[in-house]
């Protein structure tokens, strides 16, 4: 007969421990917090390994630029347990960052961002069909894309917060209509267009755009989207080939809005009557798409981006992810 093991309960089981470095607590549970003891027990599997503290994350930092493979992998493992972003403490830390250190830090929290994705990752059944109606359930995927391009070192909004806050300053700006917010986003230069960055990844980070003030066409028509949804006013995604718009609608008549030209508008009878236009194409220009189709086509994008930045493994997780919504 083989006694069973009780987990930890910090009151059983412990002695006094001088000096105890990681070797000596090897095979040890470590969840018990009256240190300087440790349990006797072994290791239980419900015990993970616990954040770094502020200081040892001090003190991890102090050796980013130590090349040594063993501290690089030491720091990197322990960086894993930060959920990928240390953004907040780094904003009350003294020590300014390198470029080189930046990106490096960046680079070893990315691995907890791509766990965190995985993890977190919910579509509802039925995929993008079941998306085409459910702008709560695509804005909070937006916001866990948001997290996971996120570098995780610099502080800023989260998605849903950087849309509040402009959507409260529409409102005090007394903005009532579609087309007051197109103004008030993109005539007045809070959103403007990134020609020279057009597949830059960071285009589907739509907390990076709005802190950016800039994006491409389909992430400017996307905050313009969930923007409007707050301030309850009609506006449509037309997914266009090659240059996604919205449609808004004044006295009744539908009018096409080219947020990639600073909120351009045009009469959607005057462009269907374009002889450049093929079928196909005056067809999705009549349609007005839901998020499913919307995520579908972001996906696409990111993944492509990705893979023009060297990013390889992203890239790949994108795909798959893509493929839970098919």
């Amino acid at each position: 007969m083989h006694e069973a093991i009780a987990p930890c309960n910090g009151s059983q089981g412990i002695e006094p421990v001088s000096g105890v470095g990681s070797d000596a607590l090897n095979g040890y549970c470590t969840c018990q917090p009256f240190a300087p003891f440790r349990c006797l027990k072994p290791a239980m599997k419900s015990c993970p390994p616990e954040p770094p503290t502020p200081d040892e994350l001090g003190a991890l930092l102090r050796l980013l630029d130590d090349e040594t493979p063993e501290v690089r992998a030491h720091v990197t493992a322990r960086l894993a347990h930060c959920g990928g972003d240390i953004s907040e403490w780094l904003s009350t830390h003294s020590r300014i960052l390198s470029d080189a250190e930046k990106k490096l830090l960046a680079e070893m929290l990315s691995p907890p961002r791509r766990e965190t994705l995985t993890r977190e990752w919910i579509v509802p059944t039925g995929g993008a069909s079941a998306l085409q109606e459910d702008w709560e359930s695509f804005e909070s995927l937006l916001r866990i894309l948001s997290d996971f391009l996120h570098d995780g070192i610099s502080l800023r909004q989260p998605l849903s917060d950087a849309l509040d806050l402009l959507a409260e300053e529409a409102a005090e700006e007394c903005v009532t209509t579609a087309s007051e917010l197109r103004d008030f986003l993109f005539t007045e230069s809070r959103l403007a267009p990134s020609p020279s960055n057009y597949y830059d990844p960071s285009n589907s980070d739509l907390a990076w755009c709005i802190e950016a003030g800039t994006s491409n066409p389909l992430g400017l028509c996307l905050i313009f989207i969930l923007v409007g949804n707050r301030l309850n006013l009609e506006i449509e995604g037309v997914n266009f080939p090659g240059h996604f718009m919205c449609r808004i609608y004044e006295d009744g008549f539908p009018l096409i809005v080219d947020c990639f030209d600073r909120g351009r508008t045009h009469l959607q009878s005057t462009l269907l009557e374009s002889p450049e236009l093929s079928s196909l194409q005056r067809q999705l220009l009549r349609q007005s798409v839901g998020p499913g189709t919307i995520l579908l086509r972001l996906l696409n994008n990111l993944s492509e981006a990705l893979n023009k930045s060297g990013r390889s493994m992203d890239a790949q997780l994108i795909h798959e992810l893509r493929a839970t919504i098919e």
